[in-house]
């Protein structure tokens, strides 16, 4: 049974991503005819049709302005698909989104002060969600890590967050 949440990116934050992203870009909306993209905001492949954004969001930023913790020279930006309007966020009963077996994540892991802690690549087995709940045992196990972040390796794009 899985124990841990992927987060999607917060509403509040989608509004302002909406309108100016964390590179100070404002946001460009367009239709994607082929789809297949993750949308950070409801977890799940951009369906061919639908109208996003591809914005620069800084997950670790956004983290520290809550918890006053200063991750210096760790923070970093970079590109995300959004809806282009606000959504429902997640529908999915998928605990973890945008698996497939013999894909790789990095599963980084922070401190409460937004240091990196260390990090762990992840292959896919059948059963993502069982690798999943192992490897975050393993990051959480560690007092000291505060969140978890989800990246794909290919792009190093920015998949979800996991907090304690």
């Amino acid at each position: 049974m899985t124990i841990y949440t992927a987060r999607p990116i917060e509403p509040a934050v989608l509004k302002q991503l909406r309108d100016t992203d964390d590179a100070g870009r404002p946001c460009v909306p367009y239709v994607d005819e082929e789809g297949g993209d993750p949308l950070r905001c409801c977890l799940r492949p951009i369906a061919p049709g639908e109208k996003v954004a591809l914005v620069s969001y800084a997950p670790l930023r956004r983290w520290a302005a809550e918890t006053s913790a200063a991750p210096g020279a760790y923070d970093e930006q970079g590109p995300v698909f959004i809806h282009a309007e606000e959504c429902d966020g997640p529908a999915d009963a998928d605990p973890y989104p945008f698996t497939r077996p013999g894909a790789i994540r990095v599963l980084r892991r922070y401190s409460g002060d937004g240091h990196i802690l260390g990090g762990r690549l992840l292959e896919f087995p059948e059963d993502a969600a069982a690798a999943f709940d192992t490897a975050l045992d393993e990051a959480f196990s560690d007092p000291e890590v505060a969140l978890v972040h989800v990246r794909a390796v290919e792009y190093g794009c920015f998949q979800f967050e996991v907090r304690r």
